[in-house]
């Protein structure tokens, strides 16, 4: 099999990956998975769309990963592994499509506009 290279996008973060047939080490900018994410919840995240068409061991993931923080770019990444899961077996996308790891998440943090304090909070309103 060759490398399959998908790219994964959420709030500022983008995830560029290359998979190819292995026993299903991921390296996330040349670190471990287990390294560069310490949490539970986000090595999950990364291997879900793995889990749920029952590939997990059967592909070498090696990502690169910039902007954002923990949570976007795993989320990143989880987009990109589905896009590539889709490449390689096209049965694989209604499942994935189900459970939404195909959809690219559009909403992005508001910016914040001028005489205020943040996007929408304003200065206190005094009446007297």
């Amino acid at each position: 099999m060759e490398i399959i290279n998908t790219i994964g996008r959420r709030k500022t973060s983008v995830a560029r990956i290359y998979m190819q047939s292995g026993n299903g080490a991921i390296t996330v900018n040349n670190k471990k998975i287990e390294d560069y994410f310490p949490s539970e919840i986000l090595q999950t995240i990364v291997r879900q769309p793995l889990a749920l068409v029952s590939e997990e061991g059967s592909y070498d993931l090696k990502v690169n990963v910039a902007g954002g923080g923990f949570k976007g770019q795993a989320e990143a990444i989880r987009l990109a592994v589905a896009r590539a899961l889709t490449t390689v077996n096209a049965e694989h996308r209604p499942p994935l499509k189900k459970e939404g790891f195909l959809t690219r998440d559009p909403r992005m943090v508001e910016r914040k506009k001028y005489g205020r304090r943040k996007a929408r909070r304003a200065f206190q309103f005094s009446k007297r």
